[in-house]
């Protein structure tokens, strides 16, 4: 703990305050990235918890993904956050998430879970839209406020200090997402998807077999960070229905070209 403790003050002492677009968040876009390379590295050194798939032709697709996602002319910190992806060891658990920054983790229980590729493709640009929309150091902001913070990097608060580490290493607790962040969250996704080769509208696939599988232990971890609600399903619906998307069809949601990559998860 010790360890974290000068970490975050090394953070906390050099963060300046930046307007972003729903209000003052004491992060700046180049501090998340210094705070995902923190986390990136605890992650890291965790196999027990986050266990890294050492697969490279995995890791490869996965990441080609992201990085045509990232050519979205919306994607404002292509060239400031990370946007690296790590595949997790876990089939036991379908799940995504990301941390400040554009460090991006998906689980190998999640790729075995979608469909398509047009799907994962929907769930990873809803993970970069958490990173563009800077939600987790927002949060952060929120919950300690600036005085706070300011009050922890001077040592005027030590025991606020072993909260705050313990929140952003101890289980990822932070990246508990409200469900106006995942509104926005889905809402930038579609946008994003909109000038690559994919369905744009493919994440509904995924809330969809999520509803029908709906009280399996599988989702548990997905459910505690990205909340799935009736009105998620709507609102995505209304984006299809409002640009009058035609019908998805092989051509942008590569279904057959997803079955072959399965063939090689372990």
């Amino acid at each position: 703990m010790r360890k974290v403790k000068v970490y975050l003050a090394l953070f906390l002492a050099i963060f300046a305050f930046y307007s972003c677009d729903d209000g003052v968040n004491i992060f700046s876009p180049k501090d998340d990235v210094q705070l995902g390379l923190q986390l990136h590295q605890e992650i890291s050194s965790n196999p027990r918890e986050y266990p890294i798939l050492n697969n490279s032709q995995v890791t490869e697709y996965v990441q080609n993904i992201v990085d045509q996602i990232k050519l979205s002319p919306k994607v404002k910190y292509a060239n400031t956050f990370k946007y690296q992806v790590t595949v997790i060891n876990r089939s036991d658990i379908v799940n995504a998430f990301a941390t400040p920054g554009g460090f991006i983790y998906v689980y190998t229980g999640l790729l075995k879970f979608v469909d398509n590729e047009a799907t994962l493709a929907g769930v990873l640009a809803h993970e970069i839209a958490h990173c563009e929309r800077r939600h987790a150091t927002q949060r952060l902001t929120k919950a300690y406020g600036v005085s706070l913070l300011l009050d922890v990097v001077l040592g005027k608060s030590p025991s606020k200090t072993e909260e705050i580490a313990a929140n952003l290493l101890v289980g990822l607790a932070f990246l508990k997402n409200s469900r106006d962040d995942e509104y926005e969250a889905d809402e930038f996704a579609y946008e994003y998807l909109k000038s690559t080769s994919w369905y744009p509208g493919a994440l509904i696939f995924f809330f969809d077999k999520v509803k029908q599988n709906e009280g399996s232990s599988f989702l548990d971890v997905l459910l505690s960070t990205h909340p799935l609600s009736q009105d998620r399903i709507t609102r995505l619906n209304n984006l299809i229905q409002r640009d009058k998307l035609p019908a998805p069809t092989e051509d942008n949601l590569f279904e057959n070209r997803y079955q072959n990559f399965k063939r090689i998860l372990p």
